[in-house]
């Protein structure tokens, strides 16, 4: 017998707050967190990306010192997000050995690993800390909430580039499905806003190079998109099913109606241009939630602000809905996160979430001049979804070929 799968807690430290109610209004109000970089690192390195979406608050304003010692950022920004979803879901009590970790990221420790690299080559191999590979590996974030939480079913980590989250996610409620679990915390986080990753993204440009106006370099859907905005944090969901969280008295902010995931095998990094396998994932998706494509009522897109990837992903909206997507709100909200990279799809499924909760479409900022050829109902302002049932979806797509999308209904 199928299961209801349930939202009951949510929790993230993002470019625009560092807590997700400081998020989602900012979100609301229009804000974006890309700002330039002040670091010496940047004109050192001479990097021809100056600028980038760094988290709102420093890990070391929340964490103990011990913790910011002995964690890579990246696990830092999942232990923040996965405390704050624990304490909104009630702290639930639930048996050790029924409480699970579906966790993801893009890269993982690229800090740590960078770092320990450099202290090798200056100060030699006795000044590399012990500590190093536990940091870099990229289960540490998972693995962090997952010893701070006493989860004993399993902690998982997916890396599939920028679709991990998204992919973590549909795993927890398959996970779920099983009767493997009761309660799964799942999400993603990412922090490589550093000049390696920044000099590679740039080199194949595939990041925006408005020095001068950070603020609105982020612009998906716009004619004038020149590249995705590198962005910071982390999102975490607490996710058990309708049953367990009913007997519990837990607040219930969406119902997770499972995802899917497929893959183009067409390019390391450049989507199929045509969509069809993103299409697949979208139809997948929307039909194991027992659902029509009519009943979409909102789309939160990947909508990187890359020239190649908005419009492969219209192709593939266009595919999946035809005449019916022209009525449906699309929200777009790397234009004011950046890109999270394996946190994306985790922070976009939250908002989803408060989308439906809340029942407004959050807005697109930086969309100025829209692509003729990307004929999208786009939200620009705060919009009111309509009363009733609503169904919506996210998309996630990465490096890889890879697609992963989930779907929500409001509750």
């Amino acid at each position: 017998m199928t299961k209801k799968i349930v939202i009951t807690g949510i929790g993230a430290t993002s470019p625009l707050g560092g807590t997700a109610s400081e998020s989602w209004s900012a979100l609301l109000a229009g804000e974006s967190g890309a700002r330039t970089l002040d670091y010496d690192w940047v004109a050192e390195t001479q990097l021809p990306v100056t600028f980038a979406a760094q988290a709102r608050v420093s890990p070391s304003e929340i964490l103990a010192r011990h913790e910011t010692k002995r964690l890579d950022p990246s696990s830092q920004f999942a232990l923040i997000a996965g405390r704050e979803a624990w304490a909104d879901a009630g702290s639930p009590e639930v048996d050790p050995d029924r409480l699970a970790v579906d966790w993801s990221t893009g890269i993982g420790g690229v800090w740590t690993l960078l770092d320990a690299w450099d202290t090798l080559r200056e100060r030699g191999p006795r000044r590399v800390l012990p500590m190093t590979v536990p940091m870099l590996m990229p289960n540490g974030p998972g693995a962090a909430i997952g010893m701070d939480l006493h989860a004993r079913a399993g902690i998982r980590t997916v890396v599939s580039a920028c679709a991990s989250s998204t992919e973590a996610l549909a795993n927890a409620y398959d996970r779920l499905q099983a009767g493997l679990a009761d309660i799964i915390i799942a999400g993603g986080s990412e922090a490589a806003i550093h000049p390696l990753p920044i000099a590679a993204f740039a080199s194949m440009q595939a990041l925006s190079k408005r020095n001068d106006d950070p603020a609105a370099a982020s612009r998906p859907y716009d004619i004038n998109r020149d590249g995705f905005v590198l962005g910071e944090g982390a999102a975490a969901l607490v996710v058990e099913t309708e049953e367990h969280a009913k007997a519990r008295g837990a607040r219930i902010y969406a119902e997770l109606l499972g995802g899917a995931v497929t893959s183009d095998a067409y390019h390391i990094t450049a989507p199929d241009p045509e969509g069809s396998a993103a299409a697949r994932a979208m139809i997948a998706a929307i039909r194991n939630a027992g659902a029509d494509l009519k009943d979409v009522s909102h789309i939160n897109a990947h909508a990187t602000s890359t020239p190649v990837g908005d419009i492969a992903e219209y192709n593939a909206l266009r595919r999946v809905f035809g005449d019916l997507l022209d009525g449906i709100p699309v929200s777009a909200t790397k234009a004011s996160t950046g890109h999270l990279l394996g946190g994306a799809g985790a922070i976009e499924a939250l908002f989803t979430v408060l989308a439906l909760s809340d029942r407004v479409a959050p807005p697109t900022i930086n969309l100025t001049d829209q692509d003729p050829s990307i004929p999208l109902d786009v939200v620009t302002s705060p919009r009111a979804l309509p009363a009733g049932d609503l169904l919506a979806i996210s998309n996630s797509f990465g490096f890889g070929g890879h697609n992963a999308v989930v779907a929500f209904r409001s509750v």
